[in-house]
């Protein structure tokens, strides 16, 4: 019998993180959060064991964010960044004062390109460099290659940033 829905209910801050790494417009990750659910709903029948659950769902959700960055890089619609609407955070998970923090990480993640992105993702959701590469499909090396890619990246825009006035 396959995990019920109050299960997956219950991923949906870890859902949430993998959707807002994937689109900073509002609307559109809003959008790509019903396909994830949706996906995730129609693939459950598949997942042979329940322990796995998590990896399943980050993997469908990973896929469809995926997708959904090939497609908008083949038609780009360029839409202004609101930084006064732009509201990262699950209202249901994280607290005022971490919001501007996760602000920065999800428009900095946006600026990584998508083989160093996921990895990161993964990694911060706490999986370790095995779970990461047996998900994406690439070498556990590879995954190591990514992801000290993805951090010096990040650690070059926020020195950048730091010292822009």
């Amino acid at each position: 019998m396959p995990p019920s829905w109050s299960q997956v209910q219950a991923l949906h801050p870890q859902l949430w993180r993998a959707v807002c790494g994937y689109e900073l417009n509002p609307a559109l990750r809003d959008e790509l959060m019903q396909d994830v659910l949706l996906a995730v709903w129609q693939a459950l029948p598949t997942l042979r064991t329940h322990d796995r659950l998590l990896p399943f769902a980050l993997r469908v959700a990973h896929n469809l964010g995926a997708s959904h960055v090939r497609s908008a890089i083949r038609t780009p619609h360029p839409v202004p960044l609101d930084l006064d609407g732009h509201d990262t955070a699950d209202p249901t998970t994280v607290a005022d004062a971490d919001r501007a923090r996760s602000e920065w990480l999800f428009e900095a993640l946006a600026t990584l390109p998508l083989t160093l992105r996921q990895p990161l993702m993964l990694q911060l959701e706490g999986f370790d460099y095995s779970e990461i590469a047996e998900l994406l499909g690439i070498s556990i090396e590879n995954v190591g290659v990514r992801l000290h890619r993805a951090r010096h990246q990040l650690k070059t825009l926020q020195a950048r940033e730091e010292t822009t006035p």
